[in-house]
């Protein structure tokens, strides 16, 4: 196998949602509540839903300031639609920044609503029917017009009313009518408020994601603040603890009843990396071996957490060489490629020349099955009923537009005074 023969499928990245995406969407009685864009073009600009601030407009949304970029900080966060690429909030051109890369399928997480939805949570404090229904419509926009655009190059990931298990049970039932088999959910509800992952009120939501083939996908990030050993600290170092803040999520997961409770349930650790898994799995059995193999009444007695945590939950890594290198203690079946477009992290638009340094050692069977087709199995995606596999290639993603630019490119889509409070009431009265 050369490079321009893989083919990529990204289990993690990120939609930069634009500012007409609940444009008649909603009940009437609700349109001039829903989320909308607001500021100025010299303080910048950022979401706001009934009242409550998005924690930014943009979420890292960097892509194109790295290699082959301009000389602006990779860190710098955008303040406007005019700062990032079209990419991040243009499903057209987002395709077109996939091809530049070679990526065929995505799957896209949320961003001002944050990872899990938490955004409208906060909002459901005051008025639940409000934030269900423009959850719904959240849905319905990512669900037929971001994924429906292009059935072949995206995976659909839902979101949920994660303020009430049985709002949430009842939405995966909905969506799953409309072929979602993916959801973001809270790598720790009970860091936003919410009961635990041991708790089980969650059990109403299990149940619609085993019987519908929903994988729970929680993305570091989206349940606590990330790790912050002290207020002065780099930002290097939080970004360096990146992918080990899953690590409790994981244990919590290996020892939580719904694992026994629902056989059919699986998660995923979205953007956690998979480096850290071959010490986390010694040190899972080695609790096993001491504090539980010698209780056979005990609930988890019988099967070893590396077990459980290998047959039920699906991890992803950017650059991972070390993780790569010990597959073999890992179930290579449910490991995942990711990109992390837009972030800082993402190696777009080379992600196929990095992940190659150190993917061409494995045999070209395990690297089909990390790279694509574990992907396309655990989240029922199915591009090659859509376009033939030989175009679906690096090689052949990359030769239908070579000249694309992938450098730094500010927005041209949106007049950024059309976003202004008093454009968007203006807008608002005229309806």
């Amino acid at each position: 196998m050369e490079m321009n023969d893989l083919i990529l499928v990204s289990t993690d990245d990120h939609i930069i949602e634009p500012p007409d995406m609940f444009d008649g969407r909603l009940p009437a009685k609700y349109a001039d509540r829903a989320p909308r864009v607001v500021g100025d073009s010299k303080l910048g600009f950022n979401w706001e839903f009934d009242g409550t601030p998005a924690k930014q407009l943009a979420l890292a949304a960097t892509a194109g300031r790295g290699r082959g970029g301009a000389s602006q900080d990779l860190h710098n966060e955008p303040m406007s639609f005019a700062e990032i690429r079209p990419g991040t909030y243009n499903v057209h051109e987002r395709v077109k920044d996939m091809d530049a890369n070679g990526v065929l399928g995505s799957l896209n997480f949320p961003s001002f609503p944050r990872f899990s939805g938490a955004l409208f949570a906060e909002a459901a404090k005051k008025d639940s029917d409000l934030a269900l229904a423009v959850t719904q419509a959240y849905n319905d926009w990512h669900i037929d017009e971001w994924c429906g655009a292009y059935p072949e190059r995206f995976i659909p990931c839902a979101i949920g009313p994660i303020w009430n298990a049985d709002l949430l049970a009842a939405e995966m039932r909905r969506v799953a009518a409309k072929g979602v088999h993916a959801v973001a959910f809270s790598m720790n509800p009970y860091g936003l408020g919410l009961p635990s992952l041991h708790d089980p009120y969650w059990d109403p939501f299990w149940e619609a994601c085993e019987e519908n083939e929903i994988v729970v996908c929680m993305h570091i990030g989206s349940g606590a603040a990330m790790i912050q050993t002290s207020p002065d600290a780099p930002m290097l170092t939080r970004v360096t603890c990146s992918g080990i803040n899953i690590y409790p999520t994981a244990a919590d997961l290996i020892w939580s009843p719904m694992m026994i409770k629902f056989p059919g349930l699986k998660f995923a650790l979205s953007e956690g990396g998979i480096g850290w898994i071959p010490y986390f799995l010694e040190r899972a059995d080695y609790t096993y071996n001491h504090h539980v193999a010698d209780l056979p009444d005990h609930p988890f007695y019988g099967v070893m957490p590396s077990e459980r945590f290998n047959d039920r939950v699906i991890t992803c890594f950017i650059n991972d060489e070390h993780g790569v290198a010990n597959l073999d203690v890992m179930n290579v079946d449910n490991v995942t490629w990711e990109c992390d477009y837009p972030h800082p992290d993402s190696e777009w638009p080379f992600s196929p020349e990095d992940s190659w340094k150190y993917i061409r050692r494995l045999p070209s069977e395990v690297t089909d099955k990390i790279t694509h087709l574990n992907a396309m199995r655990l989240f029922n995606y199915s591009p090659f009923t859509h376009v033939a596999r030989e175009e679906c290639t690096v090689g052949a993603l990359r030769a239908k537009d070579p000249r694309h630019d992938v450098s730094y490119v500010p927005g041209k889509q949106y007049d950024l005074g059309r976003m202004t409070q008093a454009g968007m009431n203006e807008k608002m009265a005229s309806r």
